[in-house]
């Protein structure tokens, strides 16, 4: 069995301001006073998050860990070995991970990234596509990490995303999230075109819910794992929000933005290779808010300019894969 996971870490900044006024924020300077005693305390609690992430099938943790809104690999080199730490101090053994990290052109500096157990995942082909808006050329954001290897000898390419946030509201910016959607989709139809056999997944913190356009229809991902077609999507994360199960929570409704979407040949029944099986919210309790108004939401690091030393503001999310399902 193999787990595929993504985390969107908030912000996991650094505490040295390399990007001008759109860093200044998470400095010593800056509003959040931002220094190395919160950076570290962030990082140790990401490497606890993270490390819960392990089951009885799946003891040494994911084979796969999507990961956005990251400054820079040293943030995510802290983290590999804070993991390590981590699961040390509780009798485990290293996970060795490895990494994968490209510096997008996003004014804020925040990335994608993808990390990997080298036990289960042969990494083989590394690309990154830049979402270009044909009437917005100042329009900036984070890229699409394409990762390609295996699974056990299961040919597999992750597309790791961050797409466009909803600022200016979700209507108004819907066609920059749709045409997210359609690049990962043009990046699978190209893949497909040289292994037609391959499983691809699709992860990243979406900004929509799994019924939105972008996910729904610019993509293609359904809501049953029937309705999927050898090269379309499936979504099994659709009806974990229609049981009232998300990842983040706004004025008391929730949203399930953290999706991991698996092509139509990993179901099932249509193929000899890796089969997806469940999905699922991490929403441990300890990545909860214990009371208040805000109970049960995504304990973050600050709230309303306090630090709260919490973890992010979105659950992780995780998917897995078997060999065969009887």
């Amino acid at each position: 069995m193999a787990g595929v996971a993504f985390y969107n870490l908030e912000n996991l900044f650094d505490t040295i301001n390399s990007n001008g006024t759109y860093d200044l924020e998470f400095s010593p300077e800056g509003a959040r006073m931002w220094n190395s005693d919160k950076y570290w305390k962030k990082i140790g609690n990401l490497a606890k998050a993270i490390s819960s992430f392990d089951t009885p099938e799946t003891p040494l943790g994911p084979a796969i860990i999507g990961i956005s809104e990251i400054e820079n690999r040293n943030v995510i080199e802290d983290l590999v070995h804070a993991i390590d730490d981590t699961l040390a101090a509780r009798g485990k053994q290293p996970w060795n991970l490895q990494i994968v990290h490209h510096d997008s052109p996003d004014r804020r500096g925040v990335d994608v990234g993808l990390l990997y157990n080298p036990l289960f995942f042969t990494l083989e082909n590394v690309n990154n596509h830049r979402l270009v808006i044909p009437d917005q050329p100042d329009f900036l954001t984070r890229d699409q990490l394409v990762v390609s290897g295996k699974i056990f000898e299961a040919p597999m390419s992750f597309i790791v995303n961050h797409w466009p946030s909803r600022l200016g509201g979700q209507k108004e910016s819907s066609p920059l999230r749709e045409a997210a959607a359609t690049l990962s989709k043009a990046i699978a139809d190209s893949l497909w075109s040289v292994n037609p056999g391959q499983g691809i997944v699709i992860m990243g913190d979406l900004n929509d819910d799994p019924s939105d356009k972008s996910c729904a229809v610019a993509l293609g991902a359904v809501r049953e794992r029937e309705q999927a077609t050898h090269h379309g999507f499936y979504n099994p994360f659709w009806w974990i929000l229609d049981n009232g199960v998300g990842t983040l929570c706004y004025k008391g409704e929730w949203n399930l933005f953290d999706q991991i979407i698996v092509s139509g040949n990993l179901i099932p029944g249509t193929s000899d290779g890796m089969q997806y099986w469940k999905a699922t919210v991490h929403n441990f309790p300890f990545l909860r808010t214990k009371s208040g108004i805000y109970k049960n939401y995504p304990l973050r690091t600050f709230s309303r300019g306090q630090f709260l030393n919490g973890y992010s503001d979105h659950f992780p999310t995780e998917i897995f894969f078997v060999k065969e399902v009887d």
